[in-house]
């Protein structure tokens, strides 16, 4: 068995991330970037795919520690481990990268005297290629291709056969620590790189001090800080620091059903996410992040409106491949593996509402924006209104036949309505006209095909009755107002797609080949549609139940506050890739609507 998703924890040097289990193993790590190889893959197959794990002599048999916790406002992690003889501290942490990457792992006696074994296990190129290792003086190599590891050994007591492991035991003792330094550098490099010489008491006080500066810029005061703030720590990790891309998740291929094929690659930046990470961003005081972001999306979609992609890599690529990796058996036997995503090709109108009306909040912001934006925004309405009536693939990238989806003509009633906004506001409105016309149609077209009044709802595409959890953004985005009653109609539809408290994106039958998005099998509930749904109970006037949903929410966390993508309220656990930015995106901005006053009669 894998260890539960929920039992992982996130540790990043914001251009990477490693993924560290209870049991002490980093199960996950991608270098040197998010997108990058996997040299440890254990998380998707088995150790024979590489782990480090570090824990005591006496508890390496699927044991977990006894406690652990981040330092608060930071992304340093703190593991208490206790035995018949004493009992130790081990500290993990990646310090933010300023040349090559790195993990920290400092171990402590706090009491009596603990045998530690360190086992690391590495596999390149997604978990499958075993390393040449070369054991020096104080530190030992790993080369494979391109990458090599460097791995301190100084101060440790010996090195154990491990056939293609590097295996150490040490005794640490009250008051002593010892610290391992994990390196990565370019395989020609011939000198033990400069991190592996810096004292570990230096970095890791820079690294706590970085975060500890990092959070105390949230301007959020509300009851839910602490959550608040680990969900904006976590958005900060997942953010790759050199270009302002957010990916999705550090993690590929954990499954929506265990054993199921919905298994996607997340290390990856979706413009779906674009309005609300930058409206998540700004409102916590964090316009440096939003800024960047903005400048890695208008770098991202530059070029030609018909070459828009729903998602691109976090330096701004394109290509994407998307491939399959046998060798990995999958999180407890959920495969394929993927790793790339061929969403890339996919036709979704609603990425050119959402980029759009990230514009227009930028604009209104005073967030500095480059020359040839309103170029870009008039090519883009004129691509669009040339294709708005095709079908697409929808919010959330269905790989079945493309369909009229509601939320995507929503999407361009927002597209058209920004794009005026912005005009009014630029002293732009050359296009207007036509612009107006268009946005007048749309909103005719989807009050009219998307609403269903046998359901009183409106419904997930054109002619169909099923209900889809996107109908829930309506209000949120302006398309019509809180108080209509086809909008408090469809929230209160929306009771038909929880199970267990929680909203799934739309209904499954957990049999055969699923209709709208041709896979088999089911999914878990969706956090953030979740909250979404928490988000229209408050908009419309029901407060107490917008918060206890918001509660159910917060208590499905891991006992360090993290959110995958997925929950599966039958079995209580996480499911989909983690943590999830879209999930921890959402919960800010719940968190937020639920903090301000509400206006009488909503």
């Amino acid at each position: 068995m894998n260890t539960p998703i929920e039992d992982y924890a996130l540790i990043s040097d914001l251009e990477t991330a490693a993924m560290v289990g209870r049991d002490g193993s980093i199960d996950w790590l991608c270098l040197p970037r998010f997108d990058s190889p996997a040299c440890m893959a254990a998380m998707l197959g088995t150790e024979d795919n590489g782990f480090w794990r570090i824990a005591p002599v006496s508890r390496l048999a699927g044991a977990s520690c006894a406690s652990r916790s981040y330092r608060p406002d930071t992304l340093v992690l703190e593991s208490r481990w206790e035995t018949p003889t004493g009992a130790v501290q081990v500290t993990d942490f990646m310090p933010p990268r300023t040349q090559l990457p790195c993990v920290v792992r400092v171990v402590e006696g706090l009491w009596g005297a603990v045998t530690m074994r360190s086992e690391l296990r590495l596999r390149f190129h997604q978990g499958r290629v075993v390393p040449w290792i070369q054991v020096g003086e104080n530190c030992t190599v790993a080369v494979a291709g391109p990458d090599a590891v460097w791995l301190n050994t100084e101060g440790l007591e010996r090195e154990l056969e491990g056939g293609n492991s590097t295996v150490h035991d040490f005794t640490v003792r009250a008051g002593r620590r010892m610290t391992l330094t994990f390196v990565w550098a370019p395989s020609y490099v011939s000198e033990p790189p400069a991190p592996l010489s810096v004292p570990a008491e230096t970095v890791l006080k820079e690294t706590s001090d970085f975060w500890r500066r990092w959070t105390g810029q949230c301007r959020y005061e509300g009851p839910w800080r602490d959550a608040v703030v680990r969900s904006l720590i976590t958005l900060k990790a997942l953010t790759y620091a050199p270009t302002g891309g957010v990916v999705a998740a550090p993690t590929t291929s954990l499954p929506g059903s265990i054993g199921g094929v919905r298994n996607w690659d997340h290390r990856f930046c979706w413009l779906r996410d674009s309005t609300l990470t930058l409206s998540c961003l700004l409102r916590s005081g964090y316009r440096n992040e939003a800024t960047a972001w903005l400048g890695w999306l208008v770098r991202a979609i530059a070029g030609e409106p018909a070459d828009l992609q729903t998602v691109y890599g976090v330096g701004g690529q394109r290509q994407l491949p998307e491939t399959e990796a046998p060798w990995l058996s999958g999180y407890e036997g959920s495969r394929p593996v993927r790793f790339g995503n061929s969403a890339v090709t996919q036709f979704q109108l609603d990425v050119y509402g959402e980029v759009l009306d990230t514009l227009l909040l930028s604009l209104r912001a005073g967030i500095p924006m480059p020359g040839h934006v309103w170029n870009l925004v008039e090519v883009m309405m004129g691509h669009l209104r040339r294709h708005w009536r095709e079908p697409d693939q929808g919010l959330w990238q269905v790989r079945g036949p493309a369909r009229q989806f509601v939320h995507s003509k929503v999407m361009v009633w927002v597209a058209a309505d920004r794009a005026l906004r912005m005009g009014e506001l630029l002293g732009r409105n050359g296009s207007s006209d036509g612009w107006r016309v268009m946005r007048d149609e749309v909103h005719r077209q989807v009050c009219r095909e998307g609403w269903n009044a046998r359901r009183g709802s409106f419904v997930q595409s054109y002619g169909s009755s099923a209900l889809d959890a996107s109908a829930l953004l309506i209000p949120r985005l302006g398309f019509l107002p809180v108080d209509d009653d086809r909008v408090r109609g469809t929230v209160a539809a929306m009771r038909e797609l929880m199970h267990g408290g929680f909203v799934r994106r739309y209904a499954h039958n957990g049999q055969g080949v699923h209709g709208v998005d041709g896979l088999r099998g089911s999914e878990g509930t969706f956090v953030a549609c979740s909250l979404w749904y928490a988000d229209a109970l408050a908009q419309t006037g029901n407060l107490e139940a917008a918060r206890e949903v918001f509660e159910r929410v917060l208590a499905i966390r891991s006992d360090i506050g993290l959110l995958s993508e997925q929950w599966d309220p039958d079995t209580g656990r996480q499911l989909g890739n983690t943590p999830q930015a879209f999930s921890h995106i959402a919960l800010v901005e719940t968190a937020f609507l639920l903090s301000e006053p509400q206006p009488r009669g909503a």
